[in-house]
């Protein structure tokens, strides 16, 4: 078989991985080619061994048996099926939901149980939990948990339901601008709008997401499908062999809605949804497939498990706070194919302001309780971007009034066109977005890290030392709410790691053991975190200068904290440090630390059970 670049590599090194780790994830963007792989690992290293392979839908569990049925005796498992496991076969296919007794008997006997989609996996939820844990207690010793995803995250903050907890390691196999580069993935050009009218202000998001009952009408009440709709027809003229397109929606209802209005072009159209019969479905996935029909209208459908490399327009209509659910849908249409160039992303649920382009998106193995709110702002990414409001990535917002009473609202780079006229009007009638929504007003990390280089180094220097390291227990005794999260951060740089680490797992390995160090010693001491509705860096701004929320003996203390390791350490290793220290006390503002703490990495009753051991 031949294997891209990627995968031999994979191949090359999966006797090295397998002797380092027992649960790990292969990470590789949506179409890199992840099932072959995956039966190309047990063709070279299980031939004849007992196999698991999990999925959660029906329509990965009929793709993997295809790709896995040509070279190896498999059985798929159906929903009450009984009896032996791997009895005349050496394949175990099934929905993580199918039969679970049976694959849970079969983990005795299996070497290798591979998961597909793994950024499913929960220890808490019903689908997985019985075979993570059979796997964890009753594997065979040399026995191997392999997951793959191309977004190796959960969106949740329970911090007994994380990735982490699960796999001990991330192999990030194949990055999305490498495979441009080698022509295995196309290029995708986003044309980004922002809908004016679309309010979403008011809708409670604590499940972690807009719910679809209260999305939807703000969706229909919104000119979004009309400007989905209308870019779309422009845009389908800029593609080739000819347009083949996928749509994402948020409920029936807007897909429907939807369909009517891409009707009304004379484009042949229809609509898939998680209630349309398999038969039915695979019926219009081909027709959609074969280049009949040009627009796919889905929700819930597409996003996982559903490949057509001709697909070359991507239309997002989903507004979400779900990184996943946006590196999922664009991955869809990245995949090449013979005449295909480039994919066009047509995305009128500012999902590419909140989370940036795809090839960009960073993962994490651990996320905080309330990590979603800052995607509130639907200008999240765009801010990130910012250094200061003249910089060169500043971000345009195109208000033109069109036809119809639209806005353009087209989003576009700062003199990147002529005359910073907008790309799709050819007009200019735009606002600054870093200044228009006042993202100057709250410090974004750039300045952040500036100020942090700058200030520590030129304070530490001009302090009397003998007196700042003798005022730690007064600082924290006088601190306030607010000054308590400036010194943890100060602790924290002190605390991290700067050493290089290899893996995000390896990342979040050295990130919790400081976490857990800081924790330790707040609660030894009695000092309280009170949990923060949101993190702001602003706040360590202002301790960094003493300014109106941090008083001049916390802010120096905590200067003296990080300015006592600096000199220590390398500049790179400070860096490190740095970044570390940001997303540690991002987590301990909005989780809080106290005495009850009962984390997978930090016990507090135990902590102090043990120290009073120690003491005695």
């Amino acid at each position: 078989m031949y294997l891209r670049n990627w995968q031999q590599k994979v191949i090359d090194d999966f006797s090295s991985i397998v002797r380092q780790h027992k649960r790990f994830i292969l990470k590789a963007p949506t179409g890199a080619g992840k099932t072959v792989l995956a039966s190309e690992i047990i063709e070279r290293f299980y031939k004849g061994k007992k196999v698991i392979v999990l999925c959660h839908r029906l329509v990965l569990l009929e793709q993997l048996e295809i790709a896995l049925g040509e070279k190896h005796s498999l059985r798929t498992l159906e929903i009450s099926d009984e009896g032996t496991p791997f009895d005349g076969y050496d394949i175990l296919l099934s929905t993580n939901l199918r039969a679970r007794d049976v694959i849970v008997d079969a983990i005795f006997k299996a070497d290798l149980l591979i998961i597909d989609e793994a950024h499913r996996v929960s220890r808490k939820g019903k689908s997985y939990k019985k075979i993570i844990d059979s796997f964890d207690e009753h594997s065979k010793k040399e026995a191997r948990l392999l997951g793959l995803t191309a977004s190796p995250e959960r969106r949740t903050g329970d911090q007994n339901d994380q990735l982490n907890l699960t796999f001990d390691a991330i192999i990030d196999c194949a990055d999305i601008r490498t495979l441009i580069a080698e022509g295995i993935l196309v290029q995708p050009i986003y044309r980004p709008h922002f809908i004016h009218d679309l309010n979403l202000t008011n809708i409670d998001i604590s499940s972690g997401d807009f719910p679809v009952s209260k999305l939807a009408p703000a969706i229909v009440k919104s000119s979004m499908i009309e400007h989905a709709v209308a870019a779309y027809n422009e845009e389908r003229l800029n593609v080739s062999p000819k347009p083949i397109s996928a749509w994402f929606c948020a409920d029936v209802n807007v897909a429907e809605l939807t369909l009517e209005q891409i009707r009304s072009f004379k484009i042949n159209a229809d609509i898939v949804t998680a209630q349309t019969p398999m038969k039915e479905r695979m019926r219009l996935l081909k027709l959609h497939e074969q280049g009949f029909l040009e627009a796919m209208v889905s929700v819930g459908v597409l996003s996982e498990g559903w490949d057509n490399p001709h697909c070359n327009i991507i239309v997002h209509l989903r507004p979400t706070l779900s990184k996943v659910l946006w590196g999922q849908s664009v991955g869809r249409g990245l995949r090449s194919a013979p005449g295909k160039e480039k994919c066009i992303v047509i995305d009128v649920s500012s999902n590419w302001s909140t989370f940036g382009p795809v090839e960009k998106l960073r993962w994490s193995l651990w996320s905080h309780r309330r990590s979603y709110l800052k995607f509130l702002n639907r200008f999240n990414w765009i801010a990130q971007q910012h250094d200061g409001e003249n910089s060169d990535d500043a971000y345009l917002l195109c208000e033109n009034q069109l036809p119809g009473n639209l806005r353009c609202s087209h989003i576009y780079k700062k003199k990147a066109y002529n005359n910073d006229t907008c790309p799709k009007c050819g007009v200019y009638a735009a606002v600054n977005i870093f200044k228009q929504q006042k993202l100057d007003d709250t410090l974004n990390e750039i300045g952040l890290h500036k100020l942090f280089f700058s200030r520590v180094k030129k304070v530490y220097n001009e302090m009397d030392l003998s007196i700042w390291s003798n005022l730690g227990g007064t600082a924290w005794k006088m601190a306030n709410d607010k000054e308590k999260i400036f010194l943890a951060f100060c602790m924290v740089f002190s605390e991290v790691s700067g050493e290089l680490t290899g893996s995000e797992s390896d990342y979040w390995d050295v990130a919790l053991a400081a976490e857990a160090r800081v924790r330790g010693y707040l609660v030894e001491k009695n000092i309280q975190l009170v949990k923060q509705d949101d993190f702001q860096l602003a706040l360590i701004a202002d301790g960094m200068k003493a300014g109106t929320q941090i008083r001049t003996l916390q802010s120096h203390y905590g200067l003296f904290i990080c300015g006592d390791v600096f000199g220590s350490h390398t500049m790179p290793e400070n860096e490190r440090k740095y970044q570390k220290a940001i997303r540690i006390v991002e987590r301990l503002a909005v989780m809080g630390c106290s005495s009850q703490d009962n984390l997978p990495y930090f016990n507090a009753a135990e902590y102090i059970a043990d120290r009073a051991k120690y003491v005695s």
